[in-house]
């Protein structure tokens, strides 16, 4: 009886296992990282008062529910981007195509902006003016738009300047936006990179006298190279 107890308890502990097993496929899908599409504003550098090109991208990773390895109307066609920035530190800003979307015309486009913010809307006709994204490109991915930021002339140099993407006004989906294939940073199928302008110091601009000895210096180091 006692070896019948044993061997009882030893086919359990098997069986156990054997469940424990059968699990773990279900265990390892999940630890599997969703697939997304990237939304990324650059991060550069500016002067006090100049003009900067800031580039906008996105990168359309293949298995998400858009994109250019996907069937005829569900890829990226549309697109809403929306930034905010401390509004005391830019003097103004605009937001545009560029890039891949730059020769393309959209059916609807538009950049309503307040102070701190400004935002992007741009839809095209898949069959007219298809995005052609690289899919899984090197991020940060294509091209779509750039901000032109001037600065204020008070900024601080060496200052930080940040441009936050908005996680529920930035959004991609198909020409019609439908619902189910919407992509956002709350539905987990979009992510986000913020950027920045981070402040340098003005270069001091050489004087006259000191930009005159300056080219004597070389006139005479260049006549000695001649005479050597």
């Amino acid at each position: 009886m006692k070896e019948l107890m044993n061997r009882m308890k030893s086919f359990s502990s098997i069986l156990l296992v054997a469940t424990l097993l059968g699990l773990l496929p279900g265990a390892s899908a999940l630890a599997q990282p969703t697939p997304s599409d990237v939304v990324t504003v650059a991060t550069v550098a500016g002067l006090p008062g100049s003009t900067v090109d800031v580039p906008v991208y996105i990168r359309d990773t293949s298995g998400t529910p858009l994109g250019i390895d996907q069937p005829f109307g569900s890829r990226i066609q549309s697109f809403s981007i929306r930034v905010t920035y401390p509004a005391a530190s830019v003097q103004s800003i605009s937001f545009s195509r560029a890039g891949i979307t730059a020769p393309l015309t959209p059916t609807f486009e538009n950049s309503p902006a307040a102070p701190g913010s400004i935002a992007l809307l741009a839809t095209f006709d898949e069959t007219t003016n298809l995005i052609p994204f690289t899919s899984n490109a090197a991020l940060p991915g294509n091209q779509v738009a750039h901000l032109l930021v001037t600065l204020a002339p008070t900024v601080v140099p060496g200052a930080t300047i940040p441009l936050t993407l908005d996680p529920v006004l930035t959004q991609l989906t198909d020409e019609g936006g439908t619902p189910a294939t919407v992509e956002t940073s709350g539905n987990g199928r979009l992510t986000l990179v913020n950027g920045a302008i981070n402040v340098s110091a003005p270069v001091p601009a050489l004087s006259y006298w000191a930009l005159a000895l300056l080219a004597v210096s070389l006139a005479v180091v260049a006549l000695r190279m001649r005479l050597s």
